[in-house]
């Protein structure tokens, strides 16, 4: 978001400009904070609301009906991430140009080309029966805070001199977080580029997939031109967000009650995304329907957590959720694409953008065919490339389908539950008070008769889908023989398992070092999982550090660098001499892997398409395709010199890995000038780990952290009340409240707070109250 942002600088008022002193801009902030204690009157409640927030921030909300319940969930989010929230609505509605600006205008097609245009009705009740009223609720707590903050609005609107609009419940339907996370059809983009520049038989080995398979372009298409170009919206949109669509690194896991020592089963979830001020995730618990975990503070419900009945997490599942299909397009009429043997017309839809600074809205024209929006036109060779998703189906918005899950009791509805989760494909690990534990790989499952989703296909090539399988042959397992279950976005495929779900899954390292962790003793206390929550051992880092042993150095110069490697035990942490010198010649070695085999501009995407199990295999078992005719001396070659050049890289860099690999929680606006930055953002902390290990501290190519756990949950389901949790930076995003930061010291020391579930543990830790009541001025007792 940081290129974006700091547009709006030539738009300030002249009051908030970069020259504004830092020393003012917190005391700014903190004039206008939300109202954490006391009475507040508003329109629209039908009966009293008691808010208490606990010393962490977390809001726990007594109300008296369902309606008054999510009213002040929407007002309490509001309270605390006004701000993000305005921010997420308008780049789901394609709204951003409006405050930022031309550069925003290719994002907001996006937006708008992937909004759900179908039935409205079939829309609502896909993800619940009283989803729309439910909506209709908390978008009226939203608007309610919005109305009562009008004179006193988040210290980021006076900044860019907006204001935010009102809410409509059809907001929180947008698309746009569901597609961050489908992997999949920029993946054909790459994968169609890697095959027309290399061949497919070489693409095979370069980039095979997992299960193996002999993958290859459909009969009659050209992959040559299928470029990025098909992704430009995409691409904006992500630029946008500063998202991190293409890695998912989360870990969760369940053990039965035979292996805990409460006899009940233990829980544990921490899905991953990236580092973020404030943070993707926001706690609350709604006692009406007595649920509470983690959610987007922009949706109603409980996306992750507990109710008083059963329990769950989730990680990414590798399920192909989308294809390309290449539309022919007659050349005469550019709105015409080939169904059959004639041409068909293409459904219009001509949207009108407003751009800050501009007198007239731009026309932006969405284009459908009937597998889907037209992503790109190549006029030149005539094709479309539409992209068919399952998140264009009625309840396809991301997480709301959480709202039948919160008040699901045991397996069964557990699984009815299932039945309507379609977007993101996830995995769910679930544990019950009756003892039973189990996982599900939930998502929207296309159902492919002639192709396995890997490139762009033709779209007269008889290539549709067939449906979508039903919650009853999606993968899963219930009360496994060894008594648990996890799940690192690995290859979760059951043996035997008859369907394709997709052929793109995480490397196995953070699930080998669960399995190895949960296999190692026979009954577990929940406070021992925050260890393998925090595990910093690099499997990868082992096997180089063995392969450097056995291919030797020569130079005596480097000789106590070879030493400080193969005298290391794995472990990433902060302070590990080894870090730094580890990180630096895996990155060595993955361009002296990829660069002979590539164009240059390619060598991006093969890592994506590759991954570092293929290439340690590779180096372990050196091959001809590889390294030439003497394979063997060609890899001990390319292990000297790229370790040589890693030494002399890392001689200039800290010698801890902590001081080298930190984390900084960016503010957006940060990039408007260095006092925004000094005010608003936190950090750098020092981190451990990198994104191969439990912990997942992936980093960028100045070996910052980008992405990782900020929410993390532990639950006893013999008892609510020792339920764990740690989030950060804080539950608010408002600078200079109580719980902006407050959370952070926890986090970074890998420290957890109780989440009091109970009346009586909610009273014992609690720090502010807040009532709500009707505008006519009733009160409870």
């Amino acid at each position: 978001m940081r290129h974006h942002l700091a547009l709006v600088l030539l738009f300030l008022p002249l009051a908030l400009r970069g020259d504004e002193p830092k020393e003012a801009l917190l005391p700014k902030a903190k004039r206008v904070l939300a109202q954490l204690n006391g009475d507040v009157a508003l329109p629209g409640l039908a009966a009293p609301v008691d808010i208490l927030r606990d010393r962490w921030g977390v809001a726990h909300i007594y109300a008296k009906n369902t309606d008054d319940l999510f009213f002040a969930q929407g007002f309490v989010a509001a309270q605390d991430r006004l701000f993000q929230m305005d921010m997420w609505r308008r780049q789901a509605m394609g709204e951003m140009a409006e405050i930022l600006g031309p550069s925003a205008v290719e994002a907001d097609r996006f937006a708008r080309l992937l909004r759900y245009r179908g039935d409205l009705e079939a829309e609502w009740t896909s993800y619940a029966p009283d989803a729309k009223r439910i909506a209709t609720a908390f978008t009226r707590g939203i608007n309610a805070f919005i109305d009562q903050a009008a004179t006193r609005l988040p210290i980021e609107f006076q900044i860019q001199g907006t204001t935010p609009k009102k809410w409509r419940p059809e907001d929180i339907l947008g698309r746009a977080s569901g597609i961050y996370m489908s992997q999949n059809f920029g993946n054909e983009i790459r994968r169609a580029q890697l095959v027309a520049a290399v061949g497919v038989d070489k693409a095979r080995w370069l980039a095979p997939v997992d299960p193996p398979r002999a993958y290859g372009p459909a009969p009659g298409l050209a992959l040559a031109g299928i470029d990025q170009r098909v992704l430009g919206g995409f691409n904006a949109a992500v630029k946008l967000l500063s998202a991190q669509p293409s890695k998912t690194e989360s870990n969760n896991w369940v053990v039965a009650g035979r292996r805990s020592i409460s006899g009940k089963p233990l829980l544990a979830s921490d899905p991953h995304r990236a580092i973020a001020l404030p943070s993707l995730r926001y706690l609350v618990h709604l006692k009406g329907w007595n649920v509470i975990g983690g959610g987007e503070p922009g949706l109603p419900g409980v996306a992750i957590g507990h109710n008083e009945r059963i329990a769950w997490g989730f990680t990414i599942v590798g399920t192909d959720q989308a294809d390309i299909f290449v539309e022919e397009i007659n050349p005469d009429n550019a709105e015409e694409y080939k169904v059959g043997e004639r041409w068909e017309k293409m459904a219009v839809v001509r949207d009108m953008i407003r751009v800050k600074g501009e007198a007239e809205p731009r026309t932006a024209l969405s284009r459908f065919t009937r597998h889907g929006p037209v992503l790109f036109q190549d006029m030149s060779k005539q094709r479309a490339f539409a992209l068919k998703w399952a998140g264009s189906e009625p309840g396809g918005a991301a997480y709301l389908a959480s709202l039948r899950l919160d008040r699901a009791a045991n397996q069964r509805e557990f699984l009815q539950a299932l039945a309507a989760w379609k977007v993101p494909g996830l995995n769910f690990v679930y544990a019950d008070r009756d003892g039973t534990i189990g996982w599900v790989a939930a998502a929207l499952t296309p159902l492919r008769k002639n192709h396995d989703g890997l490139l762009p296909v033709p779209a007269t090539g008889g290539f549709e889908w067939q449906g979508y399988l039903p919650v009853s042959e999606l993968p899963q397992r219930f009360n496994p023989a060894e008594g648990f279950v996890a799940t690192a976005n690995h290859n979760i495929l059951p043996e035997k398992y008859r369907h394709t779900i997709g052929f793109e899954f995480a490397s196995p390292y953070r699930y080998q070092r669960i399995r190895d962790s949960l296999m190692a003793k026979e009954k577990w206390a929940l406070p021992e999982f925050r260890a393998i929550q925090h595990d910093d051992l690099s499997l990868p880092g082992l096997a180089l550090g063995r392969l450097l042993q056995k291919v030797g150095v020569n130079e005596e110069s480097l000789a106590p660098y070879v030493r400080l490697l193969a005298d290391w035990d794995g472990r990433l942490t902060v302070d590990a001499r080894a870090g730094p010198l580890y990180a630096v010649w895996l990155k060595e070695l993955q361009e002296a892997m990829y660069t002979p085999h590539v164009p240059k501009e390619l060598t991006g995407t093969l890592a994506t398409l590759s991954g570092l199990p293929v290439m340690l295999a590779a180096l372990e078992n050196p091959k001809e395709n590889w390294f030439g005719p003497e394979p063997v001396a060609a890899r001990d070659r390319m292990i000297r010199a790229t370790f040589a050049q890693a030494v002399a890289k890392a001689k200039k860099l800290p010698d801890r890995w902590g001081a080298l690999h930190t984390v900084t929680f960016r503010h957006p606006l940060a990039p408007l000038g260095a006092d925004f930055a000094h005010a608003f953002n936190l950090g750098p902390i020092e981190r451990p780990a990198d994104g191969n290990t439990p912990n997942n501290t992936r980093y960028d190519g100045a070996f910052k952290q980008i992405h990782g756990a900020s929410y993390r949950h532990l639950f006893d389901l013999a008892d609510w009340d020792r339920g764990l949790a740690t989030s950060a930076p804080g539950q608010s995003g408002q600078p200079g409240g109580p719980h902006y930061a407050d959370l952070l010291p926890l986090w970074a020391n890998g420290e957890y707070f109780p989440l009091a579930f109970s009346r009586a543990k909610v009273e014992e830790v609690a720090a502010n109250r807040l009532r709500l009541h009707p505008m006519d001025g009733a009160r409870s007792p």
